[in-house]
This record gives structure tokens, C-alpha cells and sequence, in this order.
């Protein structure tokens, strides 16, 4: 749930945005000369409004005195905004509004002697500042053993998500480490390691010139998460899954607990058909899944290689059908590995190697239901085809008990 209210009292400042100025200014020289004449002001001016400030277009003076021109703005915590520009460009850009009000913006022309003409005042109007429209988009959901933080930024502008927690004076403090200072358009914050219980939380969004939103009160409940046992695990064999043929390699390795050749579950291409190859077995136990590991089997120590999977999808039944199609299953997820070093196939570098050897985990959608039978549909490996091979594959998630 979350509310809305006004800014704390108590704001620790945030390290990452400490040292933002809020003066932009080019690099001139000091004065060329002691002309004491004023300088042509600038004409023609046009406005364009973009997300948290303007544009401001003008034709340059034919004056051989210029040398610059420069804007003038007053933020909202009543300090000046700057910014220069020289007389080889048109454009001035003025940053910092914290909202779509109308303001005004004196522009100067400046000689080379540093003689500033009288300033010629201008009516702006920026569009929705990015940090408010972080702040809108922000959703904030509980995961397994933490929760998720996701907002949007359209403008890709820098901005900090400053999330805070009660300390032991039952005070709200910044968190430094839960919180983000980003200017990704997709902004994902993934917390993990929380204990199971309710937490207070607030929050709110602030740029680079200090301004700040509103802040969100919310409380937290991370979802408790432990590994399924591979104990119940029991291969559940379905019309059109792929045999497991090759040197009596078994779907049962796949959750033995032990490494390399033979204890892995392979299936074999030509054994298998050209269609995805299916695996599919029972948990044992019905329970919400957060996250499937997998560790790919090597061919002596090359991992992206011949069967490994490359693009695959993980389905999630309670009561699958006997005919073995895909009518009763959930799609949990869709997901593919790529090479952290981009190397040509068959050549692994010594990170390649490590990264795979200690396996990958994938994230399962909280919003996912419930399930008690999984199913592997492989639809690339490295080599091109379909057919799989898994060394190591662990469930975690809330079994029901």
C-alpha cells in the first residue's frame, strides 16, 4: 500500500549527489581587453520545452565585441542557475525546474571584456521533470527474501531513488546501500537477504539540482524462500519429451548433487527429433517458485558448447495432461545465456569458465502460481540444435507444506 506525504524533517544527505552544482559553466578566459562599450543582445528567440527544462534557440549579433552569452534562472531552492554558451552556437539550455510552471529566464550578452548587455527576460515552461516522473512510475513489490523496486526514466536523466529506513531511534535514515542513482530508462533495484518480516519504508526521488518529490510510506513483507528438497524429485516422463540416451546419462543426475560426465541429464539430437527437447519431473510438493539454478554440464572446459542451452523455456504445472502438450502448463519464464565474453563458439575464456561452473540462477515472476511439476523446453543449445544437457538443477521458492 503505498501513501503519500509531506518530505521528512529528518533527510540525511545522500552521498551521490553531494558536489552537484548548480552553476554550468563553460571554460572562458579572463578578459581580453578593457572595451568598455556593451555588447548587441541576442534576437529571435524560440523556446523548446523538454522534460525538466528548455531549449532557448536565437540568432547571434553581428558584434565583433561578443564573446559569449549566458542564461540566468533561479531554482527552486532559491539558487542561481547559469550556464554559457559561445557565440559560435545558438542554443542555450537551461536545467534545474522542478516543475511545469511558467519562469523567467534572463539571457546576457557579454563583451570581451567581460561588460554584460541588459538582460533580456523571457517567459519558459519546462515539461514534467524527470524526477517526478521517476516518482510517479515507482512500484515497489515483495519478493522473495526482499523485494523488488521498479520505475521508469523516460528521459534517461540522472536521478537518485533514496530509500529510507527507520533507525534505532525509530527515525527515517537514508539507506545508501537499498538506494539508486541511475539514468537507465528501465530502472530494476532487485533487494535480497531481508528477513521475513513486515518493514517500514519511505521514499522519494531527487535529481542533480536538488530537488525532491513527495515521499511514499510503504511496508514491506520479503517472501521466505528455501531450496525444494531434491530428495522428492522423481522424473515424470510425458508424451513428446526428449529420451535420455546417451551413455546412460539420466533426467535423475540432473538434481544428484554430484558433477561432470556421466551424472548429468542429456538428451541426444537425433534420438530427439529436430522439435525443442522436453524434459519434464515431479517436485514432489506443490510450491511457489522464486528462482530455478542450473549448472550447465562442460565438454572438458568449454560450457557454451554443444548442448548447453542457449534460449529455453521453464513451464510450471499442478495437474499436468497425460498427452504430454503444453495446455496445462504455465510459462514461468523465457530466458537465454549469452557469453559474458562474447568469444567465437568453442573458445571460453578463464571468466567464461568461472561464471558457468558456479552455475546461473533464474528469476521466477512472484505473480507466477503455484506449481508442483516442472518442464525444460530447450529451443536453441550452442550448437544450434535442441537437444540439452543439465548438470545441476535446484528449485527455491515457499513449498506448501
Amino acid at each position: 500500500m503505498k501513501t503519500f506525504g509531506n518530505k521528512l524533517l529528518y533527510i540525511a544527505l545522500f552521498g551521490i549527489l553531494a558536489g552537484a552544482s548548480c552553476k554550468e559553466d563553460l571554460e572562458f578566459r579572463d578578459p581580453l581587453g578593457t572595451d568598455p562599450s556593451v555588447p548587441s543582445q541576442i534576437s529571435d528567440t524560440k523556446i523548446i520545452s523538454l522534460p525538466g527544462k528548455v531549449k532557448i534557440t536565437y540568432k547571434v549579433p553581428a558584434d565583433p565585441n561578443l564573446a559569449y552569452v549566458k542564461a540566468e534562472f533561479q531554482l527552486k531552492s532559491g539558487m542561481m542557475f547559469e550556464t554559457k554558451t559561445s557565440i559560435y552556437n545558438d542554443t542555450l539550455t537551461v536545467e534545474g525546474f522542478a516543475d511545469t510552471l511558467e519562469h523567467e529566464v534572463k539571457i546576457y550578452s557579454v563583451s570581451k571584456s567581460e561588460v554584460a548587455s541588459a538582460p533580456i527576460a523571457i517567459k519558459v515552461k519546462a515539461l514534467e521533470p524527470p524526477f517526478l516522473q521517476v516518482f510517479k512510475s515507482l512500484e515497489i513489490a515483495n519478493a522473495f527474501g526482499g523485494y523488488n523496486l521498479l520505475a521508469k526514466n523516460a528521459s534517461k536523466e540522472t536521478i537518485a531513488i533514496l530509500v529510507m529506513k527507520r533507525n534505532d531511534f525509530k527515525q527515517f535514515e537514508v539507506d545508501n546501500i537499498r538506494s539508486v542513482r541511475t539514468s537507465v530508462e528501465e530502472v530494476v533495484s532487485k533487494i535480497r537477504g531481508l528477513d521475513t518480516v513486515n518493514q517500514e519504508m519511505a521514499i522519494f526521488v531527487k535529481d542533480k539540482w536538488g530537488n525532491s518529490s513527495d515521499t511514499i510510506y510503504t511496508t514491506i513483507k520479503p517472501i521466505f524462500e528455501q531450496q525444494f528438497s531434491p530428495q522428492n524429485f522423481r522424473a515424470y516422463v510425458l508424451p513428446g519429451d526428449a529420451p535420455q540416451v546417451y551413455n546412460g546419462a539420466r533426467l535423475e543426475y540432473a538434481w544428484d548433487g554430484r558433477l561432470g560426465w556421466p551424472w548429468t541429464s542429456f538428451t541426444h539430437q537425433i534420438d530427439g527429433g529436430p522439435n525443442p527437447h522436453m524434459i519434464t519431473f515431479d517436485m514432489g510438493i506443490k510450491g511457489k517458485i522464486s528462482r530455478i539454478y542450473i549448472r550447465p554440464f562442460p565438454e572438458g572446459t568449454r560450457y557454451y558448447y554443444l548442448t548447453t542451452m542457449k534460449r529455453f523455456e521453464i513451464y510450471g504445472s499442478v495437474n499436468p495432461s497425460t498427452n504430454g502438450s503444453l495446455d496445462s502448463w504455465t510459462l514461468l519464464g523465457t530466458f537465454e545465456n549469452k557469453k559474458p565474453s562474447g568469444l567465437p563458439y568453442g573458445n571460453d575464456s578463464a571468466d567464461d569458465q568461472a561464471i558457468a561452473s558456479a552455475g546461473f540462477n533464474y528469476e521466477i515472476d512472484v505473480n507466477k502460481p503455484e506449481v508442483r511439476y516442472i518442464r525444460v523446453r530447450c529451443l536453441e543449445n550452442f550448437a544450434g540444435g535442441t537437444a540439452q544437457s543439465i548438470n545441476e538443477i535446484k528449485i527455491y521458492g515457499s513449498p506448501v507444506k
